[in-house]
């Protein structure tokens, strides 16, 4: 009987020690969300507990509660805003919460995204309330950065901003982020990046540096490499002196905020100034950020004799001369 009670203590023993170190793994560790989590001052070991499990950090309450009360850590979980993920443990979880402040965390900005789309992925890594960084775009006084155009028809989306803050990977602190930092910020690296490097674009007396911009945030929509770049921006140019239209679908789907749904009849015929459809010349603003390559192809258009160009469903870029050569490489091409 004693050898039995034994053999049971041990098994039961045995479980309970595979059941504690089970509930101390992620709960998902595959996971690359992140998840904004706020513990006021006060609150118990439970209730964070509690608090971490309800946003989706946590696989059990019961693990995380041993692990603090087995390592004495009650009284050392600190009050903050954190930065946490599905994928971390609990013993990094609690390691996170016992420093008392939100590591930074690195946002990439990638090229070609738009202000509201900035806004958007700063709101899914729980760094700001959805519309804080659009709603600053708009309203915070930026006047000290003498670039920003004087004035033009402010897109709702964007405004002046849009096209001169520059796409980069940033560093930032949840607990102290300020939408208008931010903004300055990334206005600042394009001040290095683009205005510094290529301060003949500033200085030429051909094309205004707004044009530039402008163009080189069209040239980032319309291509897929590098190599496309300056001839896309000597076909732009071209039809830009010749006073033909564009035709750059990019600029209706920023104005429509649909960046990639077929664009219907309605859409290419909406009454907007950025629909370079329906109205010769540059749209008011830029429609995205861009990238260093863009700008310089923008800055330095390679002249061809082509007119026309489209990408097709084979995945590559299709120019031509002519009109008609342009509706023979849509039929063949956009199958």
């Amino acid at each position: 009987m004693k050898r039995f009670l034994l053999i049971s203590v041990f098994i039961i023993g045995a479980v309970s020690f595979i059941a504690y170190k089970a509930s101390l793994l992620p709960l998902d560790s595959q996971s690359e969300d992140r998840i904004k989590v706020e513990i006021d001052s006060g609150t118990s070991v439970t209730q964070i507990a509690s608090l971490l499990r309800a946003e989706g950090v946590l696989r059990f309450k019961l693990g995380f509660l041993a692990f603090v009360r087995f390592h004495k850590l009650d009284s050392k979980l600190q009050a903050g805003i954190y930065i946490l993920q599905p994928s971390l443990s609990v013993p990094k979880i609690v390691d996170a919460l016992q420093s008392g402040k939100a590591e930074e965390i690195s946002v990439t900005i990638p090229e070609g995204f738009t202000i509201l789309e900035i806004d958007e992925l700063l709101a899914q890594k729980g760094v700001i309330e959805k519309g804080e960084l659009q709603d600053c775009a708009l309203n915070c006084d930026f006047s000290s950065f003498e670039f920003l155009p004087d004035s033009f028809e402010m897109a709702k989306r964007g405004g002046k901003l849009e096209g001169y803050i520059y796409p980069d990977t940033y560093f930032v602190s949840v607990k102290e982020f300020v939408p208008k930092f931010f903004l300055e910020r990334m206005m600042t690296t394009f001040k290095h990046r683009i205005i510094e490097k290529y301060p003949e674009a500033m200085l030429s007396s051909v094309r205004p540096f707004s044009h530039v911009v402008i163009m080189a945030s069209l040239i980032e929509e319309e291509t897929r490499v590098d190599e496309e770049r300056a001839i896309v921006s000597g076909i732009l140019w071209n039809r830009l002196d010749a006073e033909k239209g564009l035709g750059v679908d990019a600029t209706v789907r920023y104005i429509l905020d649909k960046p990639t749904d077929v664009l219907t009849l309605v859409d290419l015929s909406i009454d907007s100034s950025y629909n370079t459809r329906k109205y010769r010349g540059l749209p008011p603003g830029p429609i995205a950020s861009f990238s260093e390559e863009s700008f310089k192809a923008a800055l330095h258009p390679e002249e061809t004799e082509y007119w026309y160009y489209l990408h097709g469903t084979d995945g590559k870029i299709h120019y031509a001369e002519t009109n008609d050569e342009h509706n023979a490489n849509k039929a063949k091409y956009l199958r």
